[in-house]
């Protein structure tokens, strides 16, 4: 079995998550009493926010080389929005980086989707990487077109989620907001930040969903089990 280490506490609420789905599923596949071995690094999310997601690279650096230095024989970041160094950390810090956005792209492929609505953090939203990352795969990407609205789901990602409110009020604006990207074409939604499965789920749609936590945590078993 290998070791895995997780650059965690992006949030901490979602890296409950994480350690959570990755420890049924190594258990799943092997049995009896196994599960993961795993390095968790705890960032302390505060810092990220002072910083700003665009000037916190060295914070992550070092969450990886701690996890290497401490024997993890692959990373996996669990937010979203942290991938946005996925290929620079990988580069620098030498190991197999296991991510989320080209796990959930192969998933979506499988289905044979091709216009996906995507939701996230501001950065995930309208930032390139993780656009561009999902267009390899040969996908659309549909976000709200407002910016009231990507503005509103970064708060609720922050203010609610973030630190474990789950507020009915903000589910029914979520389930508006997914209406509103099927009205537009999509054929599939993306919860593409790691707290907004917290809120809502396949259950609540008609629509296909994809939960990035789930996909992601998959990966991450079968690499540890490979």
């Amino acid at each position: 079995m290998k070791k895995i280490g997780l650059v965690g506490g992006i949030s901490w609420t979602s890296t409950l998550d994480y350690y959570k789905f990755i420890n049924e599923g190594v258990n799943a596949k092997l049995g009896g009493l196994n599960f993961a071995e795993c390095i968790i690094y705890s960032l302390n999310f505060g810092d990220i926010y002072t910083q700003s997601w665009v000037n916190s690279y060295d914070l992550l650096l070092n969450a990886c080389t701690s996890l290497k230095k401490s024997g993890a024989d692959g990373i996996a970041l669990c937010a979203n929005t942290a991938h946005l160094y996925a290929d620079r950390l990988q580069e620098e810090v030498n190991l197999p980086l296991i991510h989320i956005v080209t796990e959930t792209a192969k998933t979506i492929n499988k289905k044979a989707f091709k216009k996906i609505g995507l939701l996230g953090t501001k950065f995930t939203m309208e930032m390139d990487f993780y656009r561009n990352k999902l267009e390899e795969f040969g996908l659309e990407v549909l976000i709200p077109e407002k910016l009231d609205t990507r503005e509103y789901i970064q708060y609720t990602l922050r203010e609610e989620l973030g630190v474990g409110i789950i507020n009915p009020e903000t589910k029914k604006r979520y389930k508006e907001i997914v209406i509103e990207l099927e009205e537009r074409g999509a054929e599939c939604i993306v919860l593409g930040c790691t707290e907004i499965p917290m809120l809502v789920s396949q259950e609540d749609f008609i629509i296909p969903v994809f939960d990035t936590t789930k996909i992601h945590s998959q990966a991450i078993v079968d690499f540890v089990v490979s």
